[in-house]
């Protein structure tokens, strides 16, 4: 199994990528991972403490989770991913199933934090982008997806996301083998053809 990891900023264009690189491939050859869907469960808690918790720092995400079933994908056995939902900061009782395939593609924001995943991935993918239009997207995405309020999107991107992108996103992108600008039109090729030299 080939693993590739997809990273950057919140906002950078991660899903839009991802989802370009996956449909240019027969699903039988490529799977995806979101570290999204492996924040940690913190169903001992109400709402009103899960809300305030800080969700973009290294800490939030449950790596050795994520990492076992990286393992045991590599091992060519399925897992059961778990489902997360972004309103009410739970995991859902019903996970998805993953079979392995030849390629694996990761992305998250904080994937590139954790030494252990990181040095299961082969090649990775940083997706470089302006504050500026990552903050516009990630504005647009939480009201119309995630049904946050507008002010409180404002206000976490100004006191929180900028600092956490400085400190655990940016200086990642010196591991990466590959940043693209996503502000511009994006050149995906040189992705795409690491990927067809792996299916051979």
């Amino acid at each position: 199994m080939f693993i590739i990891g997809i990273t950057g900023g919140t906002g950078s264009g991660k899903t839009t990528i991802v989802n370009e690189v996956i449909n240019l491939f027969d699903a039988s050859e490529i799977c995806l991972l979101s570290s999204d869907s492996y924040y940690k469960n913190n169903a001992s808690l109400d709402f009103n403490q899960r809300d305030k918790l800080n969700y973009d720092i290294p800490e939030a995400i449950d790596f050795d989770l994520l990492n076992k079933h990286i393992d045991l994908l590599k091992q060519e056995i399925n897992i059961n991913v778990p489902n997360y939902c972004f309103t009410t900061h739970l995991r859902l009782e019903k996970t998805t199933v993953l079979e392995p395939k030849k390629i694996l593609i990761i992305e998250g924001i904080l994937i590139l934090t954790n030494k252990t995943l990181r040095d299961s991935i082969n090649y990775s993918v940083f997706l470089d982008c302006p504050r500026d239009v990552r903050f516009q997207r990630r504005l647009d995405r939480d009201i119309k997806e995630r049904g946050r309020n507008y002010n409180d999107v404002i206000n976490l991107f100004e006191t929180r996301l900028d600092i956490m992108h400085s400190e655990f996103v940016e200086p990642h992108k010196t591991f990466c083998d590959l940043i693209l600008n996503t502000n511009e039109n994006i050149n995906i090729n040189p992705l795409i053809n690491v990927i067809k030299k792996n299916l051979r």
